[in-house]
């Protein structure tokens, strides 16, 4: 004890210097004088900390604070009839920043004037929160001086579509816009730090960071998991404590985010679009997200079970993270489905280094890579499934498979790839982890001829199928043709009609059938309907490892050596 205490003298002596006969510690006295506090009353309180240290468990001093329990809240609907911003205050309007305080209960509704009170109504209890909005016409823009409070009623609606004039019948633009103000650097446009929040209806862009400035968390149009931040505006007094659950089954839905309502580009452009940092079941869906410097929907911490549906995300990632959709961190049974994904800087959908799996389903990605040159998807990690995508015009291949630190099982199934530079599917071999292998992969393998340089590529290396030789003839009575081939033993192959002019691996057009694979790797199948100059591929996909590269393409002839389509 004795040693502990002579060190923490120490370290105070050599962060607090001080000159001969000056008091340890001393405290102002009304009127501004000071009174030195006595040494043994100092060493006393040094004693009852480090006493304390050594009594708590560590986990009471390791662990953050949580939240207390909250005090139920009314069910509030707060109808904002203003695009002021500013300090809250009683006048005759009511503000998204005080709408948001008054919901939050850091602004009780006895403290607002006649006419703000006019502007917000009890709801039943068995109905949430909601904030909505009737602002005047041609001003339906909020300019925002300072961040807002952070969404902390579980449960609350802020719904744009109640602005009158919306049309959800007409393409659902917005018509109620939020933005910083002019000159106003503000990093962030909704931080979400609850369960249940839902943004509908929006137009949401211009928030970033700029100038060397700093913030505590990344700066994003709307950020989901609880952000410290310092509310200068003074509209709450609410602390800024830790939570230990992220917020859940929150829904993004029917916004414009980085885009103005008149779909012009914006003269500021957001950093990011929607940051789940640390959320679960959260959806975001039926949005047009463009124009950010960096991705359109970017993760970190822990986004579970997140559903990115019927999305348009473009032009995103231009002056930052270049793809549209960046995923880290726990990504369990995340869907990524049905989105129109284009013109964005880099990949449409990039994984770096996921715990869990995601499946893309069902999207029109075409025109990536504008800026880079990379993959249209890159996977990293296990059992990923990318099923029934068209893939098209992009700058580098198709799909990437990582093999650092691991990817296996990956299932690749139905898509369609065109005018790509690169494989359709590129599987990369792990002594390949430069910058270029993990943006555009490394080419096509050479046959796998060990275990170890299988365990050491991506969906453990699985060979793609091989035709038994570069060319098949259609037989002329019966105007089919019979194909063989080789590939891994229990998997299936899938058989692809290549439409463009090359000699390669693919491009796989179009997927014509599926045939099986039996116990000694070889496959056959006859196809009707072919003519002579067509070319075919095929990828091999197990159950187990996954999907293979596309297969060297066979071109059909015909008997008479005629290799040239009608």
């Amino acid at each position: 004890m004795k040693k502990l205490m002579r060190s923490y003298t120490k370290l105070h002596s050599k962060t607090s210097p001080r000159p001969p006969g000056t008091p340890l510690l001393s405290k102002e006295r009304g009127g501004g004088e000071v009174i030195p506090m006595n040494a043994t009353l100092y060493y006393k309180i040094g004693l009852a900390v480090v006493l304390l240290i050594l009594i708590l468990p560590k986990e009471a001093i390791s662990q953050p604070p949580l939240l207390p329990s909250p005090t139920p809240l009314l069910s509030l609907r707060v109808v904002v009839n203003s695009n002021q911003d500013g300090a809250v205050q009683a006048d005759d309007v009511v503000t998204l920043r005080e709408a948001i305080a008054i919901v939050n209960g850091t602004l009780p509704v006895q403290q607002l004037s006649a006419s703000e009170k006019t502007q917000v109504t009890p709801l039943n209890a068995n109905n949430a929160s909601r904030i909505e909005f009737n602002l005047p016409q041609k001003q339906t823009t909020i300019r925002l001086v300072d961040v807002l409070p952070p969404l902390a009623t579980p449960g609350l609606v802020i719904d744009g579509s109640t602005q009158p004039g919306y049309d959800a019948s007409k393409s659902a633009t917005p018509i109620v816009a939020i933005t910083p103000a002019t000159d106003k650097e503000v990093f962030r446009g909704f931080t979400v730090a609850t369960d249940k929040i839902t943004i509908r209806g929006l137009s949401i862009y211009g928030f970033t960071s700029r100038h060397g400035a700093t913030a505590s968390t990344p700066p994003a149009d709307i950020f989901i998991g609880f952000a410290p931040y310092e509310n200068r505006m003074g509209a709450s007094k609410m602390s800024t404590p830790r939570i230990s659950q992220p917020p859940q089954n929150v829904v993004i839905e029917n916004n414009w985010l980085g885009i103005p309502p008149n779909a012009s580009m914006p003269s500021i452009t957001s950093a990011f679009g929607v940051s789940v940092f640390n959320g679960v079941n959260t959806t975001i869906r039926r949005n047009r997200i463009a124009n950010h410097d960096g991705s359109g929907i970017i993760t970190a911490v822990r986004a579970e079970n997140l559903q990115i549906i019927q999305n348009i995300i473009q032009r995103n990632g231009f002056a930052g993270m270049p793809d549209a959709i960046r995923l880290e961190g726990i990504i369990s049974n995340a869907q990524v489905t049905a989105n129109l994904i284009q013109d964005n800087a880099g990949s449409a959908v990039y994984l770096f280094k996921p715990e869990g799996l995601v499946k893309i389903h069902r999207n029109n990605i075409n025109r990536n890579g504008r800026q880079l040159q990379r993959a249209a998807i890159y996977l990293m990690g296990n059992n990923h499934e990318v099923l029934n995508n068209k893939i098209t015009e992009q700058s580098g291949p198709g799909i990437v498979v990582a093999a650092y630190p691991q990817s296996k099982g990956n299932r690749i199934q139905n898509n369609q790839f065109a005018k790509l530079q690169g494989l359709s599917i590129d599987l990369v071999a792990q002594q390949n982890v430069g910058v270029k292998d993990y943006q555009q992969g490394d080419g096509a393998n050479p046959i796998t001829d060990s275990y170890q340089r299988r365990r050491k590529t991506g969906n453990f290396g699985i060979d793609a199928p091989r035709f038994l030789s570069p060319e098949f003839f259609i037989d002329q009575k019966k105007a089919t043709v019979t194909f063989d081939g080789v590939a891994t033993p229990g998997s299936v192959v899938q058989i692809y009609r290549v439409r463009e002019d090359t000699d390669t691996q693919g491009p796989l057009n179009e997927v014509i059938t599926t045939v099986n694979v039996d116990k000694t790797g070889r496959f056959s199948f006859t196809l009707g309907n072919l003519k002579a100059g067509e070319r075919l591929s095929a990828i091999a996909i197990h159950p187990q490892y996954g999907t293979s590269e596309p297969a060297m393409n066979a071109v059909i002839r015909s008997i008479d050596g005629n290799s040239t389509a009608n």
